[in-house]
């Protein structure tokens, strides 16, 4: 899945906040969940308009912009 399909940004949904497209649910509270040590499960409980596919594809694309940022060093 590619990040368009994933993440979306627009400033007319919450400011411009990056969301689940097809949602009004910022990634970032996706990654609240994570830090604080909710499964992942939980936070798709809690927002059933995210679903599993997308929630790990983020994940996907969040590691592929760590290693290329740690590549790049």
């Amino acid at each position: 899945m590619t990040a368009a399909r994933v993440i979306h940004s627009d400033p007319d949904i919450l400011g411009g906040t990056p969301v689940f497209v097809g949602t009004r649910v910022p990634i970032k509270t996706f990654l609240d969940y994570l830090e604080a040590g909710d499964p992942l499960d939980e936070f798709l409980d809690h927002f059933p308009s995210v679903n599993r596919e997308q929630a790990i594809a983020a994940l996907e694309l969040a590691k592929e912009m760590l290693m290329a940022y740690a590549n790049e060093a």
